[in-house]
């Protein structure tokens, strides 16, 4: 049996009311808005966040307001309850790049697994800072992960059924796991030479900064052999310093 929903656009969210008007009129303004689903897991937020919502979803989306075990949880949710043939995943604060987006990339190859391209980067009045650093390959496959997240989460359109579960056990970095595994189910991949989605960008604690790169390290030692990320690693040192001495150079 056929989806009844082309894309579902799966958002968490916990006390955002700030920021998910934005995200959601991003979504609600897509051009085959009739075609695509709104799944909301909120984490029982205090503030106006679920009202916000509310005022903008259809009776046809989703809304899921209750405690959880952290994002990664929340997502897991967000795919079990999505009823479309595809799903992206758009949180708060971040927005589907313009009201084109979902239709260009679902136009650009016939039925392709995955759909995936460039990411901006905005602050919180929206304004652009630039791309991001790091630019997804034109051919994405697990191999391309080795070096890390090369394509942003938010700019992955990807078929449901090849989706798995987030691993609960990574907490900051179960994203860059998460795109491997489902790589590894994908017989066809789609560049979209466009962007995508909108990232708002936000600080880092240096604590989650450190247990990000650890769990990093442990995901791509498991996918790719200890001995091959240690030599990737030596490789981005490498490209790092050659390209601090090139920007002395210039100054």
């Amino acid at each position: 049996m056929h989806p009844s929903f082309q894309v579902s656009v799966i958002t968490v969210v916990y006390q955002a009311e700030a920021l998910i008007e934005r995200t959601l009129r991003s979504i609600d303004s897509q051009d085959m808005r009739e075609r695509v689903q709104i799944v909301l897991v909120d984490g029982a937020s205090k503030d106006n966040t679920v009202q916000i919502a509310r005022s903008r979803m259809n009776k046809t989306d989703i809304l899921i307001s209750e405690s959880d075990k952290g994002i990664y949880d929340a997502m897991n949710k967000g795919l079990k309850a999505a009823q479309g043939e595809y799903v992206i995943f758009i949180n708060a604060g971040d927005e589907l790049y313009e009201s084109t987006t979902l239709s260009q990339m679902l136009g650009t190859s016939n039925h392709a697994d995955l759909y995936y391209g460039e990411t901006a980067i905005v602050d919180e009045s929206g304004t652009f800072k630039g791309s991001r650093r790091l630019t997804p390959p034109k051919n994405l496959n697990r191999r391309s992960m080795q070096f890390g997240m090369c394509v942003s989460h938010q700019s992955i359109l990807a078929k449901r059924v090849l989706c798995p579960e987030y691993d609960l056990a990574y907490k900051i970095s179960a994203d860059i796991d998460w795109t491997i595994r489902l790589l590894d189910q994908c017989q066809t991949t789609c560049y979209v030479d466009a962007f995508v989605s909108k990232f708002l960008e936000g600080g880092v604690s240096s604590a989650r900064r450190k247990q990000g790169l650890k769990e990093r390290w442990t995901i791509l030692s498991h996918h790719f052999g200890t001995i091959n990320n240690i030599l990737n690693h030596g490789w981005i040192l490498i490209r790092f310093l050659l390209h601090r001495f090139t920007k002395n150079q210039q100054l």
